[in-house]
């Protein structure tokens, strides 16, 4: 967002740059469908002046490395400053006027093989298949989605991210410690029921923790103290994990004898 572009109007030009997109690609004649995701999708409540533009295109068979290799059907939007490929499938884009997106070009197979959370329908040609906005394959899920296997894989984190720190490997420790155990935390509390409301990013644990969790639910400021803090952030997640948890006692003790060298 450029810094004179009035804020109310961000959640506004986002869903009108959508729906012009839903045009262009109508006079096109090779796309089928365009599925707005996130807070541009379903959850249009959480949309505000931070947003951006995630979404997928779906085009006929043929037609995907055309939308790839050029950017010309963006072009006709508005105005594109900064452009690049993030995927095989995708690029982010900066356009003029701050507003941000992120995208997805897929054949209707190449939809359909994937999983998604489910989109709202922005556009499709007449004929178009109903329903493409939502995923025919079932969420993967895990067998180790459990608090036991988050617990124990949080202390080891905690072990090992505290051997990195003794070994002045300290960047390490601190991912160790304050991003994977963290994340660990976040999914026991998921996982237990805890929260004011479901995740809102299937891919990402963390988006919306400072809504979903209270500070007395979840001490996010003791147990992410920063890079020269990496042995009180892993005593303060030890701590909220022995206070929440059942955690194996023989590493428990391991992670308190590396916190008292």
């Amino acid at each position: 967002m450029r810094p004179d572009q009035p804020r109310h109007r961000v959640a506004q030009l986002l869903l009108q740059r959508l729906d012009a997109l839903g045009q262009v690609l109508a006079a096109r004649g090779d796309a089928l469908a365009v599925i707005a995701l996130g807070s541009v999708g379903r959850d249009l409540h959480r949309l505000d002046e931070h947003s951006d533009m995630d979404f997928f295109v779906v085009v006929d068979d043929g037609a995907v490395q055309r939308y790839l290799d050029s950017i010309d059907w963006l072009e006709l939007l508005h105005p594109v400053a900064f452009s690049f490929a993030n995927s095989t499938n995708g690029r982010k884009v900066l356009f003029e006027d701050g507003l941000f997106a992120e995208y997805a070009v897929f054949t209707r197979a190449e939809l359909d093989a994937s999983w998604f959370p489910p989109g709202r329908l922005v556009w499709s040609r007449p004929g178009a298949p109903a329903g493409l906005e939502v995923s025919v394959r079932p969420q993967p899920q895990s067998p180790y989605d459990t608090v036991d296997y988050h617990v124990h894989e949080a202390v080891t984190n905690l072990f090992v991210g505290l051997h990195r720190n003794a070994r002045g490997e300290r960047l390490s420790a601190m991912r160790f410690i304050q991003s994977y155990a963290v994340d660990r935390v976040l999914t026991v509390l998921e996982l237990s029921g805890a929260g004011t409301a479901p995740r809102q990013d299937a891919f990402a644990i963390e988006r919306g923790a400072e809504r979903r969790f209270s500070p007395e639910q979840l001490p996010l400021a003791s147990m992410l103290p920063g890079y020269e803090h990496n042995r009180e952030a892993a005593a303060a997640v030890l701590g909220w994990l022995l206070a929440h948890t059942e955690v194996d006692p023989v590493m428990a003790a391991a992670v308190r004898g590396l916190l008292d060298i």
